[in-house]
C-alpha cells in the first residue's frame, strides 16, 4: 500500500531552501546544499536596512531600538549558523549528532529548524537494530514537528515534503483504512512541494515512487482498496516514469534508488533494454551507503532475471 512506498525512499537526501545562496558539500557521493549568507548580508538586509531611516527618537528609546535591533541581527546570524552546521552533519550522516543539535530548537516557530527537526527523528528511527518503542516514538515526534513546520509556514517546499513522508511513516501504526486514506493526503502535500520548488530531485522521485507502488498493486489489493474506497488511489508505470525521469534531469544521477526505480518501471512497462540501461547503471553506482548497497544487490538480481 502507499503508506509504505516512503519509508526509506528518502533516509539520506537533503533539502536546499530556495533563493539561498549555496555551497554543494560532498558527502556520500552526493552534493547537498547550505546556506552561506553573510554578515553583510544580515546587516544590511530586512529590519536592520530600516536603521538609515528612523525617525528622530528620545535617548531611551534609541537605546531600547537599538537593543531589539541587535538581538534580531544575531538571532539572525546564529540561525545561519546553525542551519549550516546542521547540513553538515547530516551530509556527514551524523544522524544522532544532528538530533540532540535539533532538538534544541523543538518549540522554535522557524519552520527551517522544524523541517529538519521531522528528517532527523524520521532518519534516527530507521537506523539499523533501533528498538522498537523508540522507533515508533520517533516516527510520530517527526510527525509533530512536520505538522508544526507546516502550520508556521505553508509556502515551505520541505515542510511539505517531510509532512508526507512523515504521514507514511505514521500509517505504518494506523491500519489499512487510515494507510490508504492517507495516501491522498500525502499525494497533495508532494505535489504541493514540488509547485513550490520544481527543481528539488527528491520530491519528484517520491512522487514517482508513491505512483509505481499504486501501478504495480496486485488486483486483490486493489479490491480491498475499492471496498473501503469508492475511489481507490490509481496510477500507472508511464506517470511513475515522468516523475522518475524529470528528477534525473533535475539533478543527474543524484541516488541510487531513482536508478533502480527507472529499471523497475521500465521493467512493469516491458522495455527490456532500457530497463537493462538503468538497471545497469544501479548496479554500478558507487555504494557508500547501507541503502545504496541494498540497491545493488536488487539491481543485480533483476539483471539476472532479465538475463
Amino acid at each position: 500500500m502507499a503508506g509504505i512506498v516512503l519509508r526509506r525512499c528518502v533516509s539520506r537526501t537533503l533539502l536546499s531552501t530556495p533563493g539561498a545562496e549555496g555551497i554543494r558539500i560532498r558527502g556520500t557521493n552526493r552534493y547537498h546544499w547550505t546556506t552561506l549568507r553573510r554578515t553583510a548580508t544580515a546587516l544590511t538586509s530586512g529590519r536592520a536596512a530600516f536603521l538609515l531611516g528612523l525617525p528622530t527618537l528620545s535617548c531611551l528609546a534609541v537605546e531600547a531600538y537599538h537593543r531589539v535591533q541587535s538581538s534580531t541581527v544575531v538571532y539572525a546570524l546564529e540561525k545561519e549558523e546553525v542551519l549550516e552546521q546542521a547540513d553538515y552533519l547530516y551530509s556527514c550522516a551524523e544522524t544522532e549528532k544532528l538530533y540532540q543539535l535539533l532538538l534544541q530548537y523543538k518549540d522554535s516557530d522557524d519552520a527551517e529548524f522544524l523541517w529538519r527537526l521531522a528528517r532527523a527523528s524520521r532518519d534516527l528511527s530507521v537506523l539499523p537494530n533501533m528498538e522498537a518503542e523508540r522507533k515508533k516514538q520517533l516516527m510520530f515526534e517527526g510527525f509533530e514537528y512536520a505538522k508544526k513546520a507546516l502550520e508556521k509556514d505553508e509556502k515551505c517546499f520541505a515542510a511539505h515534503k517531510w509532512y508526507a513522508v512523515c504521514l507514511s511513516d505514521v500509517g505504518e501504526y494506523e491500519g489499512v483504512k487510515v494507510k490508504i486514506g492517507n495516501s491522498y493526503i500525502i499525494r497533495e502535500h508532494l505535489e504541493r512541494a514540488v509547485e513550490l520548488n520544481p527543481k528539488d530531485a527528491t520530491s519528484l522521485h517520491i512522487l514517482g515512487y508513491w505512483c509505481f507502488a499504486f501501478a504495480e498493486l496486485p488486483w486483490y489489493q486493489r479490491k480491498v482498496a475499492a471496498v473501503i474506497f469508492s475511489s481507490p488511489p490509481v496510477s500507472t508505470y508511464e506517470e511513475a516514469l515522468e516523475f522518475f525521469l524529470k528528477a534525473e534531469e533535475v539533478d543527474p544521477n543524484f541516488y541510487s534508488k531513482n536508478l533502480l526505480m527507472l529499471g523497475k518501471t521500465y521493467m512493469g512497462m516491458k522495455d527490456t533494454e532500457k530497463a537493462l540501461l538503468f538497471l545497469t547503471k544501479a548496479k554500478e553506482y558507487p555504494a557508500h551507503t547501507l541503502e545504496d548497497k541494498e540497491v545493488h544487490r536488487e539491481a543485480v538480481d533483476l539483471l539476472k532475471k532479465l538475463g
